[in-house]
């Protein structure tokens, strides 16, 4: 049968004999003699063994006393290296970071960072799952998740960290052959490379400051499910489309990739840190900070 202990009194008990005497340990407890006192007598009621013996000017411990203060010993002694290495989990980055990120973002953007957070923090094991699927975090143990684009409601934590600009693009090889859309409404006679993970990936809004925003329906003669291999796509001249500023941005600046209708813009991306819970641990937060240094 269980006895039902009242577990602070072990604490004032091994402080009792560590301090050698009732003052002492009332000062180290910053409690009262009489507190003390009152404490013994109710854990030795409580076992039902006499742990101490004293006199108006000494005390000693029983045999039984003994032992039950070695094993309260090593248990506080657990007990405050559990705390330490919980207060070293709270304050350090630490164990494992499991991370979910779309595809291409993930592979040209997050796996760079999280390459860079390893080496800052080589206690934290980092774990990247590539997908367009939207994860179930809490039921596939994610610690984070970068999404991109607008966010759906959700009762997940959100940190936005950037935003990305959505780029018309082609090649001067194809441009070559096919001419230069000047306005919009040029992209319908023009070949479209759609991306499908889209929600409307042949279906696009440009917006110009001087008019009403102008909504284009393009004619797709490929497509792919990733950004990345609609962007070989394009690189190889077969025909034009929309992109992400950090898959294309390099071909931009190298020449290899021309953009298009410089006075129009696509609605911009988000880019968003989301996870379970409202504080997330250390481990998360240090990341998060980490890639929207990378991104700002």
């Amino acid at each position: 049968m269980a006895i039902d202990i009242n577990l602070n009194r072990l604490g004032v008990f091994v402080a009792l004999v560590r301090a050698g005497s009732f003052t002492a340990a009332a000062e180290q407890l910053g409690t009262t003699k009489a507190m003390v006192s009152q404490h013994l007598a109710r854990l030795e009621a409580e076992l039902g063994v006499q742990l101490l013996v004293r006199s108006t000017r000494r005390m000693a411990l029983t045999d039984a006393g003994e032992r039950f203060h070695e094993d309260c010993a090593r248990v506080l002694a657990e007990a405050e290296a559990a705390i330490a290495r919980l207060g070293e989990c709270r304050d350090t980055p630490m164990g494992t970071l499991r991370i979910s990120a779309a595809n291409d973002h993930g592979i040209n953007v997050v796996a760079p960072a999280l390459a860079a957070y390893a080496e800052r923090y080589p206690q934290v094991r980092v774990e990247l799952v590539v997908t367009d699927t939207v994860t179930d975090l809490i039921a596939e143990r994610f610690d984070l998740a970068i999404r991109l684009g607008w966010l759906r409601d959700s009762s997940l934590r959100a940190t936005k960290l950037s935003s990305f600009r959505q780029c018309l693009v082609a090649s001067p090889a194809y441009l070559a052959r096919h001419g230069t859309p000047t306005v919009p409404e040029d992209l319908s006679t023009h070949r479209w490379i759609a991306v499908s993970v889209l929600a409307s990936p042949t279906r696009w809004v440009f917006k110009d400051p001087n008019a009403p925003d102008c909504v284009v329906q393009t004619r797709a003669v490929a497509s792919a499910n990733s950004a990345t291999a609609a962007y070989r796509f394009v690189l190889e001249g077969l025909g034009l489309s929309v992109l992400p500023d950090y898959i294309v941005e390099a071909e931009l600046k190298a020449g290899g990739l021309v953009a298009l209708l410089p006075g129009y813009t696509l609605p911009a991306g988000g880019v968003h840190a989301v996870y379970p819970g409202s504080q997330p641990p250390v481990k998360v937060r240090a990341f998060i900070d980490l890639l929207k240094e990378r991104l700002a």
